[in-house]
């Protein structure tokens, strides 16, 4: 037998923000039993685990050894654009000149996550 991943946990000072946060990012909608002030929240993916969010009383104080990469639907560009809009930060530019690389965000709470180069991308450079 072996276990199946149910969700990937974040610990967050403010769960409900936080989760909002990922569910635009996302494109997901938060759990409609979340509520502003909840210590735990989650959004469900349409495929794979949930993002869990847990409230905790310490700060982030050191680089995420786990973090989420996405691949956009979109151009890496655009969705870099619209993650910053939302309220993500600028880590490290990982893109290189010939379009391969990502870019390494962090969310509002300063939980570091890269964005991949989108599936079409990758097919048009033949990667």
């Amino acid at each position: 037998m072996a276990s199946v991943v149910q969700n990937v946990a974040i610990d967050c000072a403010d769960a409900y923000a936080l989760a909002c946060f990922w569910s635009e990012a996302t494109g997901r909608p938060l759990d409609p039993r979340c509520r502003p002030g909840d210590e735990e929240t989650w959004v469900e993916q349409a495929e794979g685990p949930a993002l869990y969010f847990n409230q905790v009383p310490e700060p982030k104080t050191v680089k995420n050894r786990v973090h989420l990469c996405l691949r956009p639907d979109t151009t890496r560009e655009d969705e870099v654009g619209r993650l910053l809009a939302l309220g993500a930060t600028l880590v490290a530019d990982r893109r290189n000149p010939d379009g391969t690389g990502w870019a390494v965000l962090a969310d509002p709470e300063g939980n570091e996550f890269c964005v991949l180069r989108s599936a079409s991308e990758r097919a048009a450079a033949g990667a």
